[in-house]
């Protein structure tokens, strides 16, 4: 298939600019994949789903406040940083994305605060706008870590949502899985669940395993080639702990459903399995892009936000649900006024 198919028409007064009051508030569509069932509900039903011993698998990567606005040597013009990941820890190497690009060349330095507590000085180029910077920190690593929350702020999709992130983001864009630092971007999927929801699955007996995908800037970008077989993903790191591989694979071997949250974490489940299918541990990084036509292996179901046309994770939900179920339920989703995209409504397929 070609990139131009995934594609679909939609107002953008649809965009969610802010999430739901109560996350699991939010509207859920249930999508039926043998019958094409479409049902209309809310996020908090989809235990109604779901029996004893299902499992949830979930991504339990912690936005980190990535993006850092700074002002440039000499000149003093400001610039803004987006941190994307560290590369060396006692070298304060960095991959950034640096705006405006044209004004930053190596060699510059960067200060960071209103006391220019921060510096940094860029020594590389990457891509268009992407520098390797260096900052000049001759504290410890936990110090500097500590500087970087201070002065950075939530890294909201600036292409998704056309506002300045606030207070409320700092929570509302992490989810209550988050615990390992090192994602820029949210496991959207993720968001709708809340810690009364959880409490409540877990009554039911439903079980929440974890795995770690932090998510890249460019995995939300538009993919910008026609051939999908020649499109290639940012490597991310990802671990799949053996305590989940028990659990899913048990869930596997007595017909209990295991449904997987987000395309990230579809992303790490896929990346990690034996060649029986079987899950297996995993601590490594990952280029996998999933594309129609493509087996799954391991969800029976598959929980995911309305995405952007033409982006990974759209054409992920294409692979599991097949491509014209899909087409079908987005239509759906505009004709109804689903929201869409990071802080939007969800969508399960069953």
């Amino acid at each position: 298939m070609k990139l131009s198919q995934f594609t679909y028409d939609f107002s953008l007064n649809l965009v969610a600019q802010y999430p739901s009051a109560k996350r699991e508030d939010c509207k859920l569509m249930v999508v039926d994949r043998k019958t094409g069932k479409i049902e209309h509900k809310q996020f908090k039903n989809i235990i109604d789903y779901f029996n004893y011993d299902d499992v949830f698998i979930v991504n339990n990567t912690k936005v980190f406040p990535a993006k850092i606005n700074g002002k440039k040597e000499k000149t003093g013009a400001k610039i803004e940083v987006l941190l994307l990941r560290e590369l060396n820890q006692s070298h304060r190497l960095w991959d950034a994305i640096v705006e405006p690009a044209r004004k930053i060349r190596v060699g510059n330095k960067l200060y960071f605060g209103a006391s220019d507590e921060l510096v940094a000085e860029v020594i590389d180029n990457t891509t268009s706008r992407g520098r390797t910077i260096k900052f000049l920190w001759e504290d410890d690593d936990a110090s500097l870590k500590s500087m970087l929350n201070q002065l950075g702020k939530t890294p909201l999709p600036a292409k998704l949502i056309k506002r300045k992130p606030d207070e409320s983001d700092k929570e509302n864009y992490q989810s209550v899985f988050a615990k390992v630092e090192g994602s820029v971007v949210a496991p959207f999927a993720g968001l709708h669940f809340s810690r009364d929801l959880v409490r409540k699955c877990e009554i039911k007996g439903i079980r929440f395993v974890e795995s770690t995908l932090h998510i890249n800037y460019y995995a939300i970008k538009i993919i910008d080639v026609e051939d999908l077989s020649k499109h290639k993903m940012i490597s991310e790191y990802f671990k799949i702990p053996e305590s989940t591989c028990t659990i899913v694979n048990r869930a596997k071997e007595n017909g209990n459903r295991v449904c997987v949250v987000g395309a990230s974490t579809m992303k790490a489940v896929e990346s990690s399995l034996t060649a029986q299918k079987i899950l297996k541990p995993s601590d490594s990084w990952t280029n996998y892009f999933i594309h129609p036509p493509y087996d799954f292996s391991i969800a029976d179901s598959f929980v995911t936000n309305f995405h952007p046309p033409k982006t990974a994770f759209f054409i992920n939900t294409c692979a599991f649900a097949g491509f014209e179920l899909t087409m079908e339920a987005y239509k759906a989703a505009v004709k109804n006024k689903y929201r869409f995209f990071t802080y939007g409504d969800a969508l399960l397929f069953i």
